[in-house]
């Protein structure tokens, strides 16, 4: 199983690298968001220390949306992903490896832009720590129930809107934890207890998301 995950893994690097659209347009979405906000609002720096963590919380679950649909549509339209079911290996192994290059890939690069966003929003040094913490312990579970949404979908056509639909209350609460825990940081709160919480969403899913995108894979193509 080790080395179908790597496979995958590394397969769909190298697919999304040489498309650079791909790896753009979620890190161009954030990067609009967070910079439009501050010119339709007031540009105080209390007014932007209030909304900053929200805004880029907000960024980065719609960035993460934006960059969902097309995660299994490819490999369905080409075969790819028939010759996958018939491998012994069990189909969660590579979900989760196509949800770690989609993270990687999709994700990862707003986690390292996001101290650069909050500084124009005039967080403290531990507000930022604590926006880095919770976006990279949040965002792999936005990835993983988006690949649940996703699996459900793929095989439908501008499917969009119902994949948003489908996931969106599910990731609302990763989204509300994470920008409580950067706003509360930003007051010189301890912010330890959302952490673990957020840590414990992502280890729950990792845990069942795979299998539940599998299933639905299955279905799909059944």
């Amino acid at each position: 199983m080790g080395r179908v995950f790597m496979a995958v893994l590394w397969r769909d690097l190298r697919v999304v690298c040489s498309r650079w659209g791909d790896i753009a347009s979620p890190l161009v979405f954030f990067i609009l968001i967070g910079s439009l906000f501050p010119l339709a609002l007031s540009p105080t720096p209390a007014t932007l220390r209030v909304l900053g963590p929200a805004v880029l919380w907000v960024a980065a679950l719609l960035s993460t949306l934006l960059s969902l649909n097309n995660l299994y549509r490819a490999d369905i339209d080409d075969g790819t992903m028939e010759q996958l079911l018939l491998r012994e290996e069990p189909l969660a192994v590579i979900v989760l490896a196509k949800s770690l290059a989609h993270w990687l890939t999709s994700s990862a690069p707003l986690v390292a832009l996001a101290p650069v966003m909050g500084i124009t929003y005039y967080l403290p040094g531990e507000a930022l720590f604590t926006l880095c913490a919770t976006l990279i312990l949040g965002t792999p579970t936005l990835c993983l129930l988006g690949a649940i949404g996703a699996a459900l979908t793929t095989g439908l056509r501008q499917a969009s809107g119902l994949l948003a639909l489908l996931v969106l209350p599910l990731m609302l609460p990763v989204m509300m934890f994470g920008a409580r825990a950067t706003d509360l940081a930003a007051g010189g709160d301890d912010v330890t207890g959302i952490l673990y919480l957020l840590g414990a969403m992502a280890v729950l899913a990792v845990s069942l998301a795979p299998v539940a995108a599998a299933a639905a894979i299955r279905i799909t193509l059944d």
